[in-house]
């Protein structure tokens, strides 16, 4: 696996207080360009392709989702990282639709159609999102899978969304698994030991994201699920940093524009057979 350091330091602490709009401050502070993002134009051209939009309603309120994969599949709700509904996230959805036998991903808009360009709107967009509005969004997508032909939905994402992921196994009774990349939630949104989904989540030995997917957070996530009860499993990839998932070659470029320098296919590919085992054992079984 890659070992090389990761040069640039993503955060210098890890502070969440989801009730003053603070989470993970200054994170990627290094990333002071604008990056490639795909402006939001391209990726509704990319939603019009493989994806299918359509809306959900939840409580007052109606966001957009993307859908994509086979109807009536098991369903996976697939949760952005911090830039939003942008081609990475989208590339997983349709990675796991892809798997065999097939799944059917739903991608809810969390930030309602914006998306950050560079680290600092990726920063605000996040600091400014309802955290507990976000998890009645991924209910109510859970919700709409399993209403719309899935009997049975995980719920997956990728740093923000991985912390969020793992919310959900707390606060989302109707998710039926859970698998989580490189991120937890504070005590303030959810406390893991009450998990009532079987999680599984993956952290990358370099991350240096303190408190939220280093290795430390990741052995407190793991001592918390030990006293929840709920099947789990924790999985450290050596020689990986942050978002070490990100592999295609816009978001590996990304990644090095930020400092991680980490590239290790073998581990990406053990990641996603690691995630089809426990998916397939809680959503494709009767």
């Amino acid at each position: 696996m890659a070992s090389s350091l990761v040069q640039r330091s993503l955060t210098s602490s890890c502070s969440v207080a989801f009730g003053t709009r603070r989470f993970l401050p200054h994170l990627f502070r290094a990333a002071a360009c604008r990056f490639f993002s795909r402006s939001m134009a391209a990726d509704s051209a990319t939603a019009s392709g493989p994806f299918r939009k359509v809306q959900i309603q939840r409580d007052d309120t109606t966001f957009d989702a993307y859908v994509a994969g086979k109807d009536n599949a098991p369903g996976i709700v697939v949760l952005q990282e911090w830039w939003g509904v942008d081609f990475e996230i989208k590339n997983h959805a349709l990675h796991i639709a892809q798997m065999n036998p097939g799944y059917r991903t739903l991608i809810p808009d969390l930030y309602r159609g914006k998306l950050g360009l560079d680290a600092a709107e990726a920063q605000h967009l996040m600091e400014g999102l309802d955290w507990q509005g976000a998890v009645k969004d991924i209910r109510a997508s859970v919700n709409w899978l399993k209403s719309t032909g899935s009997s049975k939905v995980g719920v997956t994402g990728y740093c923000m969304g991985g912390a969020l992921s793992i919310a959900s196994g707390v606060l989302v009774p109707e998710a039926d698994a859970v698998v989580a990349f490189y991120g937890v939630p504070p005590p303030q949104l959810a406390d893991p030991s009450l998990a009532k989904a079987p999680i599984q989540a993956h952290f990358g030995e370099l991350d240096n994201i303190v408190g939220f997917s280093d290795i430390s957070a990741a052995k407190a996530l793991e001592e918390k699920l030990k006293s929840s009860g709920v099947p789990y499993e924790v999985y450290i990839y050596p020689g990986c940093a942050h978002a070490f998932m990100n592999a295609s070659p816009d978001g590996i470029k990304r990644r090095k524009e930020m400092g991680m320098t980490d590239d290790d296919p073998a581990a990406v590919e053990l990641a996603w057979s690691r995630f089809s085992s426990w998916m397939g054992r809680y959503l494709l079984s009767p």
